[in-house]
């Protein structure tokens, strides 16, 4: 692709490193064909193709972004799907997030979308918050007939009650084997924590059975991917420079062998702090290094542990879903499905499985309707298969999924966990 950036506008550093993004696109289209806003809506401009387009135009001649622009610019999923397809390795992930910055920084949005943001930016990386929203949630449910849309959505989506946490919350959780072979920092999440506890509990028991100590410091709040790709970079960067901090000061002191993420959205995020400080000179080399300790917890079991797993008399039918940000965002695809290929069930993948549920962080609040469509063809495909067990490595695609079928959908960790010496879970004591 051609550019006429001028030499000012390239002293700007994140335009330095877009204009180099944009020169490896040869309009082939071919993202275009793997694009789900693209394939429900089928404009050009709701296509990686086109919102490339329109991202240049702003950044090259400066424009204050239109209404038009922001539209197909926030109907992006932000799922990378045309990152895999992309023939000459354009990394979208890094344009659409410089897309989103430049509009956060020179468009007023209306009223209602501004104050909408600012909700779901203060409300879901605070726990507290979280919680306290619920009660109201709770109470206003009767009434959510008189709200708009979007408000009722949301309203559908929020929690009003939260699991017991059968595990102590600690800084430190110790191995229970014999040997301690690893230790590793766990991000617990956001919200994860507190409205599936069992995930983190899962991971944590998996670990210390084999050998792995966990640390989980109260320093550590949110990945800030949520603010990032709200273009909300102020915000998103606090976290990111608490982050990295904390997990660089506990790599000194105590040694770390990785940082696992069971959140992939934030696992992709906590991978990107490489690249998001790749012009500080002070975290720099702190930033590299949390991107290169962080990965998956199913690449990590997969890597580094050989798991000891139980017969189980009953055999189960267990469709995998590939969470966009971790199969296109973090390359991670097969790992999950192998190591569930250990538990001897019959592991199924989803037909058409590289396209979104409609999660993709706060879009199903934001983009509802199209959310809903996707969710539509998701839960179809997902049930053409007739499984008893849905299972994937994301708690949104886990909300997302679940209110479009009653089939039982589990996070990975809790189906190894469970197949390691971990308790049954729940969900399935009635199968």
């Amino acid at each position: 692709m051609q550019t006429n950036f001028s030499e000012k506008q390239l002293e700007n550093k994140d335009n330095q490193s877009t204009e180099k993004i944009f020169k490896k696109c040869v309009h082939c289209g071919m993202c275009n064909a793997t694009c789900p806003t693209y394939g429900i809506l089928g404009d050009e401009l709701d296509g990686p193709r086109g919102r490339i387009y329109l991202i240049q135009d702003m950044l090259e001649n400066e424009k204050k972004p239109s209404a038009k622009t922001v539209k197909h610019i926030d109907r992006c999923l932000s799922c990378y799907s045309c990152m895999t397809t992309c023939p000459a390795g354009v990394n979208y992930m890094h344009v659409i997030d410089h897309g989103r910055k430049y509009i956060e920084q020179n468009y007023k949005r209306p009223f209602f979308d501004k104050i909408l943001r600012n909700f779901l930016s203060i409300i879901l990386p605070n726990v507290k918050y979280f919680k306290i929203m619920s009660i109201f949630v709770k109470i206003g449910k009767p009434f959510k007939f008189i709200f708009p849309k979007k408000i009722k959505d949301m309203i559908n989506l929020m929690p009003t009650s939260f699991p017991k946490k059968t595990l102590k919350v600690k800084e430190v959780y110790r191995a229970k084997a014999k040997k301690k072979i690893a230790r590793v920092a766990l991000l617990t999440g956001c919200v994860q924590k507190e409205i599936s506890p069992q995930i983190n509990e899962s991971t944590i028991r998996i670990l210390n059975r084999h050998g792995v100590e966990v640390v989980t410091p109260k320093k550590i709040r949110c990945c800030g991917s949520l603010n990032h790709h709200l273009g909300r970079n102020e915000d998103a960067h606090k976290d990111f420079v608490n982050n990295i901090n904390t997990w660089y000061d506990e790599y000194l002191n105590g040694n770390l062998d990785a940082i696992l993420s069971n959140t992939s959205g934030c696992g992709t995020t906590l991978k990107d702090y490489e690249f998001i400080f790749r012009n500080d000179k002070e975290l720099k080399k702190k930033a590299k290094k949390i991107s290169k300790l962080t990965k998956d917890v199913s690449e990590y079991l997969s890597e580094s542990l050989n798991l000891k797993i139980e017969k189980k008399e009953k055999k189960y039918r267990i469709a995998y879903h590939s969470a966009c940000s971790m199969q296109h965002g973090q390359k991670v695809h097969s790992q999950p499905m192998e190591l569930l290929s250990k538990t001897k069930n019959e592991i199924l993948e989803i037909p058409s499985g590289h396209l979104c549920c409609g999660s993709a962080g706060t879009y199903n609040i934001l983009q509802g309707e199209i959310a809903k469509e996707l969710l539509k063809d998701k839960v179809k495909n997902i049930e053409s298969l007739d499984p008893q067990i849905i299972s994937t490595g994301n708690i949104g695609c886990i909300i997302q999924i679940s209110n479009g079928t009653k089939i039982p959908i589990l996070h990975t960790v809790e189906i190894l966990d469970w197949y390691t010496g971990g308790p049954k879970p729940k969900v399935l004591q009635k199968l």
